[in-house]
C-alpha cells in the first residue's frame, strides 16, 4: 500500500495497475482521503445546495393497468426524470439477497475480487472496475463496480463464470426486474405515441441489460470526495436497488440545488437515460445524480441499466415527431455513443451534445 499520504501516481498504480481498486486501498488500513480522491471545494456538494423540502415522486405500480398509474409515470419522466416505484412484484427476498451478495463479494480477499479485474475475467459478460474512467480522471469516485451483461446474445454459457458469492442472486434479480423493465418500457413508449412494439423495436429496447453492484466502502472523511460525481446515465432506462444508508442525490429541475433520495424498502429508483431522452425528441429527461460516501458504512446499490445493443441505431422515434416537431438529435450507433460516454469522466449531460444536432 501507498504511504499514508501518497502522491496520486502510487495511489493509481495500486487502485488500478494492481488491480486493488478502493476497497483494497481501504482494507489496507488506509486513514486519511488520498489526494487522487480529494474532490475541489467548489465541486463538493455543499449543505446549502441540498433542498430538504423536495421530494421525486413515489408511484404505487401494483395495478400497472390503472390509467393514472401510467399518468403518473409518463409525468414523472417528462418533468423530474426520477421517480421511486413499490410494490413492483419483486419479492423482498430477492431484492434483500442481492444486496446481500454484493457484500459477499467485496468482502472477498482481494486476490479473488481480482480475478475479475478486466485483465483477468474468463468473460466480458462479468468485469470489476473502480471509479468511472480512471484512465481520464484526475480525481477518482469512491466506488468501485462489479457488471454483469445479460442478453442481448446467448450469455447464459458464461454465467458459470460469474462469481460464486453472487451469481445466482444476480442472475435472479436481474430475471425478476424483466417483467417491471418491459411494464415500465410499454408505459413510457406508449406516452410516446408509439402502438405497438413489433420484435425489431423490443430487440432494441427491451432484450439487453446490465446489473451492477456498486459498492462505496465507508470513507474516514465523506466530505473530502465523491461517491459518484453528477453525471446522467446512458441507458435507456435505469431500475436501481438502494440499501438503507441513503446518498443518492438528483439535481432539481432549475438546477440550482440536489434533493435526497430517500430509501424505501423494496422500492425502486427509476430514472430516465441519455438514450430516451434522444429517442422522445427532449419529452422526457435525463437527469443529473450524484452519490455522496458514508462515513459510517459500507453502501451497496444494485442498478439495472436497460441498454440498445450496441449495434442498434438511436435518434427520435418517428412518432414523438410525427406531429411536425424538428428532431433534436441525430442517428447515432450505441456503440459510439457509448464509447463517447465512458471514455471520459462523468461531467453533468454533456454526453448528449454527441448526438446533438
Amino acid at each position: 500500500m501507498p504511504q499514508s499520504d501518497p502522491n496520486s501516481d502510487e495511489t493509481f498504480d495500486f487502485v488500478v495497475n494492481k488491480g486493488n481498486g478502493i476497497k483494497g486501498l481501504v482494507d489496507a488500513g488506509m486513514e486519511t482521503v488520498p489526494q487522487l480522491y480529494t474532490v475541489p471545494i467548489d465541486e463538493r456538494l455543499e449543505p446549502n445546495k441540498i433542498i430538504t423540502h423536495g421530494s421525486i415522486p413515489v408511484i404505487d405500480v401494483s395495478d400497472w393497468g390503472d390509467p393514472k398509474v401510467k399518468q403518473s409515470i409518463c409525468k414523472a419522466a417528462a418533468e423530474c426524470g426520477f421517480f421511486q416505484i413499490i410494490n413492483h412484484g419483486v419479492p423482498l427476498e430477492v431484492l434483500h439477497a442481492v444486496r446481500e451478495s454484493g457484500h459477499r463479494f467485496f468482502g472477498l480477499p482481494n486476490e479473488e475480487r481480482s480475478k475479475y479485474w478486466p485483465e483477468n475475467s474468463p468473460t466480458d459478460t462479468v468485469v470489476l472496475t473502480t471509479s468511472f474512467a480512471p484512465q481520464a480522471e484526475t480525481v477518482f469516485e469512491w466506488k468501485d463496480a462489479l457488471t454483469m451483461r445479460f442478453g442481448p446474445h446467448q450469455y447464459r454459457e458464461s454465467v458459470p463464470l460469474w462469481p460464486p458469492v453472487c451469481r445466482d442472486q444476480v442472475l435472479e434479480y436481474g430475471e425478476s426486474a424483466k417483467p417491471v423493465v418491459r411494464k415500465l418500457m410499454e408505459i413510457l413508449l406508449k406516452g410516446l405515441n408509439v402502438k405497438e412494439i413489433d420484435k425489431a423495436r423490443e430487440y432494441e429496447l427491451m432484450t439487453a441489460s446490465i446489473v451492477t453492484i456498486n459498492y462505496y466502502p465507508r470513507c474516514p472523511n465523506p466530505d473530502l470526495t465523491a461517491g459518484i460525481f453528477p453525471h446522467s446515465d446512458s441507458s435507456i432506462i435505469t431500475v436501481l436497488l438502494q440499501d438503507d444508508n441513503g446518498g443518492l442525490y438528483v439535481r432539481t429541475t432549475d438546477g440550482n440545488g440536489w434533493i435526497h433520495v430517500p430509501p424505501i424498502d423494496g422500492a425502486f429508483v427509476v430514472n430516465i437515460g441519455d438514450m430516451l431522452q434522444i429517442m422522445s425528441n427532449d419529452k422526457y429527461k435525463s437527469i443529473e445524480h450524484r452519490v455522496v460516501a458514508n462515513g459510517s458504512k459500507n453502501r451497496v446499490s444494485v442498478p439495472v441499466f436497460v441498454t440498445p445493443p450496441m449495434d442498434a441505431v438511436i435518434g427520435p422515434l418517428p412518432e414523438a415527431i410525427e406531429s411536425g416537431e424538428q428532431p433534436l438529435y441525430k442517428e447515432v450507433v450505441c456503440v459510439d455513443y457509448f464509447r463517447h460516454h465512458f471514455g471520459k469522466k462523468h461531467d453533468g449531460k454533456k454526453s448528449l451534445e454527441f448526438a446533438r444536432i
